[in-house]
Order: C-alpha cells, then structure tokens, then sequence
C-alpha cells in the first residue's frame, strides 16, 4: 500500500491564536467592554498592522496593502515565495483604513486555511 502525502494546511498554535485575536478584533460587541476595547485600540494601529503581518508571514504568507486615493485600502496575503498575482491570493479585504482592511484579509486567509483542514 503506497502512503499518500498529506496536502492538509493547518494552523500552529500561534496561527490560532492570530486567528482569534484577528475575530475578536472584527466582533461588534459593545464598546464598553474594556478587553476588547483594548484589542481594537492595539490592532487598530499602525502597530497592529505590524503585528498581524508579522503573525502572517509565520504562517507563510505575504501581506500587499495598497491605498487607493480617498476610496479606502486593500489588503492582500500571498503564499510567501509565490508570485503575487490576483489568482494566487489567499485573503483580501478592502476597507476604508489600513488596519481593518489587514484584519479583514487575515480573516479571509485564515478562516480559507481553517476549512481545508
């Protein structure tokens, strides 16, 4: 019997935990709660632009962010080492600001992730 290789994509520990950081951070429950408070004020900053693609590209991702005028920013992860084109992306989103487009794209990417394995 020939053993097949497995194709499955998983998170390590560290992906789950950008994963849930990333779904918090996007959740709508009410702004007096102070946690999450202070998750939306960290990584709705420049800071947690950083962050967050930093946590990407350990998983294996490359993070594009493009500003377009005043319609808003696009953000787009790659497979790290893969060229960047339209049909190789992984997770994308389009906001009106930089840290909300990251977060969204980051979802994208990592909930596709999730589901495969």
């Amino acid at each position: 019997m020939r053993q097949q290789l497995s194709t499955e994509v998983r998170l390590d520990p560290r992906g789950q935990l950008l994963r849930a950081a990333v779904g918090f951070a996007g959740c709508s429950l009410p702004s007096y709660d102070r946690a999450l408070w202070a998750l939306r004020s960290y990584m709705d900053s420049w800071d947690g632009v950083g962050r967050v693609a930093a946590g990407m590209h350990r998983q294996g991702y490359d993070l594009q962010l493009t500003q377009y005028d005043e319609r808003g920013w696009r953000a787009t992860f790659y497979t790290t080492g893969m060229e960047h084109s339209p049909a190789s992306a992984i997770g994308t989103g389009w906001e009106p600001t930089p840290w909300r487009a990251v977060q969204r794209a980051a979802w994208d990417a990592l909930t596709r992730l999730d589901a495969k394995g």
